[in-house]
């Protein structure tokens, strides 16, 4: 595993400095299956329009439904089907880089595998992971799954609509999220309504004119 990610990491510090060289920034988007991954891009990708230039990496196991709902909004996608694999790699996202013209991008993002394990164990060569996770999965995943929130850049917490429906506790997520990285900033969506996006927003367009 060692070797592995040795491996991993020399190729993702290559890909590091390339998007540096081109001026693209690369965020990480992990979450569990079905935290709103694909929403928060169609979202984002609806929100941007043509004022950003913006590239996807679609990761999926098998299939390309993901990729076919963000078709849409007109933005280049390059999928990859790891075909049972739980996470990109950085090999991979090397060959699907392939596939754009960097000197005509400014943002590109990844929608990796649904996993909250390996994917925070693969550095991507990204500019920053972006934790997904929503009030329907329980409130305990930041201090079962320390790696993911300790890295992130920023936390989604999705599903804010169905609070009331169900036993997360919003408190003890506060609090083992802070533990675990104090300083993330936390936005709280309804991401198939559209609410709560406007702290997203901001950070994403404050770090794209950076």
């Amino acid at each position: 595993m060692k070797r592995v990610l040795d491996r991993n990491q020399d190729k993702a510090e290559q890909i590091r400095s390339l998007l540096k060289d081109r001026h693209v920034r690369m965020y990480n988007l992990i979450s569990s299956p079905g935290a709103g991954k694909t929403t928060l891009l169609e979202q984002t990708c609806r929100h941007l329009g043509g004022s950003l230039k913006v590239g996807i990496i679609e990761g999926d196991v098998y299939t390309d439904r993901d990729a076919q709902r963000l078709k849409q909004y007109g933005f280049p996608i390059v999928l990859i089907n790891t075909e049972g694999g739980c996470h990109l790699d950085s090999n991979s996202i090397d060959g699907a880089l392939k596939e754009f013209d960097l000197d005509e991008m400014d943002l590109l993002f990844v929608e990796n595998v649904g996993n909250l394990v390996c994917p925070s164990h693969f550095d991507l060569g990204e500019t920053a992971k972006i934790a997904v996770v929503s009030t329907s999965e329980g409130d305990d995943k930041p201090i079962k799954y320390p790696m993911l929130f300790r890295d992130a850049r920023v936390v989604v917490l999705n599903k804010m609509d169905l609070l009331e429906y169900t036993n997360f506790n919003y408190d003890a997520f506060v609090k083992d999220l802070r533990q675990v990285n104090p300083n993330v900033p936390l936005f709280e969506t309804s991401l198939t309504r559209g609410e709560g996006l406007d702290g997203w927003y901001r950070w994403l367009e404050g770090e794209t004119n950076a």
